[in-house]
């Protein structure tokens, strides 16, 4: 599978890095969402699916053991590339995807649906998306639900990265309270000294 990156490719994947999140541990906020997008779609297989320069790494899986997949072979990879849910109803019928070892091998993938995760700069990080290993399509509602649920997603990975920053701003600023305090205690004990004052 011949795979086309994004034309803002190296910002996007430098987007992806400010948010630190590539493999860390799993959060609830995440599995909740995933687990809700599989069963609003109905699907034995739901991802958080966040693409960096080489893989599909998955902050959050239902339903299938593997943490990553090389991204040649991710249709996530091709999901970034489109601003709606990209569906692929019957991978076995559709010439990009038919001899991909995830159609072809486990987990034997028939059905695809993508809603990209594109944050408020313009770059898609990844998808939530879902997976059947039976050809089939989503209802208008259950596209509407996924897209509702990508944003939930985003926020999520939003709030994540706020709370990053600011715990990275609270220890400089303790850091510098810290700094102050020795100059101050430095500065008294000189002054004493020069004053010949003994504590």
């Amino acid at each position: 599978m011949v795979i086309t990156k994004p034309a803002n490719e190296e910002a996007r994947v430098m987007a992806l890095e400010k948010y630190a999140i590539l493999d860390t541990d799993p959060e609830q906020a995440f599995d909740d969402l995933t687990l809700l997008a599989s069963f609003v779609c109905k699907t034995p297989i739901a991802l958080i699916s966040l693409v960096d320069e080489d893989r599909q790494w998955f902050k959050s899986r239902v339903g299938i053991k593997a943490s990553e997949t090389s991204r040649d072979i991710a249709f996530c990879s091709t999901a970034i590339l489109q601003t709606d849910v990209f569906v692929v109803p019957d991978a076995l019928e559709d010439e990009r995807f038919r001899d991909n070892p995830l159609v072809v091998s486990d987990p034997n993938i028939r059905f695809y649906a993508g809603a990209p995760l594109i944050n408020e700069d313009g770059y898609a990080l990844g998808t939530l998306c879902v997976v059947d290993r039976s050809p089939r399509d989503l209802a208008p509602d259950q596209k509407d639900a996924l897209k509702a649920l990508s944003r939930l997603v985003l926020g999520q990975l939003e709030f994540r990265r706020n709370l990053l920053l600011l715990k990275e701003a609270l220890t400089d600023r303790t850091k510098e309270e810290h700094e102050r305090q020795r100059e101050l205690v430095h500065v008294q004990e000189t002054l004493m000294r020069v004053m010949g004052i003994r504590r």
